[in-house]
């Protein structure tokens, strides 16, 4: 496929599956949304303890306003992104209730003069994913910029729904994948042959075991 016929194909595979989405029930998507939230502080428990990026939610994406809220409140510091320029790398800003907003590309809120911050990992929203952790974004290229961009990258996790999985989305050499992918199904995670599911955390133990507890250990240091 060549990249005019890659464009195309993205435009149109973007537009199929923003549609399927925004057609889901509000009240099955603040479901999927409690699921998701639920994996995350129980898979990934030193993002309460580090700076989170997250994206505001547009079209029916999965909303990480209340588990940004839920993690504030034992430690961590959130922040949204910033569009600084057209085929630049992204910055953010620090941001919780009372931060003054903006409205910037695609009509998404943006921090106006809080503190610029380098975060330690990223919630990522994809309007689709592919089963090597490739995302499927808006077409502008922001992320991958800027996740290719930072000194150390940040644990990526893209979050999504399982009607967002697509077999491939044909990734370019610019495309960045995603660490882990967390949707209302549970967790998985990208290994050198692809994406392995590990399944639900499990509520009594508190985490995933191992392989969540390594990136634990591997992004936020292991710290209580």
């Amino acid at each position: 496929m060549d990249a005019t016929a890659l464009k195309a194909w993205r435009r149109a595979e973007r537009e199929r599956l923003i549609a399927a989405r925004v057609a889901v029930a509000p009240a099955v998507l603040d479901s999927w949304r409690r699921r998701i939230d639920g994996f995350l502080e129980r898979s990934f428990p030193g993002l309460a303890r580090c700076r989170l990026a997250f994206c505001w939610p547009i079209k029916g994406e999965y909303d990480a306003r209340h588990l940004a809220r839920t993690l504030r409140s034992r430690g961590a510091l959130t922040a949204l992104p910033v569009v600084v320029a057209p085929k630049t790398p992204l910055i953010f800003r620090g941001w919780h209730p009372g931060v003054e907003l903006a409205k910037g590309a695609l009509d998404i809120p943006y921090p106006v003069a809080s503190q610029e911050l380098t975060p330690d990992a990223v919630l990522l929203p994809m309007n689709g994913w592919d089963a090597q952790g490739y995302r499927l974004g808006y077409g502008a290229g922001f992320f991958d910029r800027t996740l290719a961009s930072l000194p150390k990258k940040p644990l990526t996790i893209g979050v999504s729904y399982e009607l967002a999985k697509m077999p491939s989305i044909h990734p370019q050499a610019w495309d960045q994948p995603m660490d882990y992918v967390v949707t209302e199904r549970g967790v998985y995670r990208r290994d050198p042959e692809g994406l392995v599911f590990l399944g639900e955390p499990d509520p009594g133990s508190g985490t995933l075991s191992s392989p969540v507890c390594y990136a634990d250990e591997h992004y936020f240091g292991g710290k209580t």
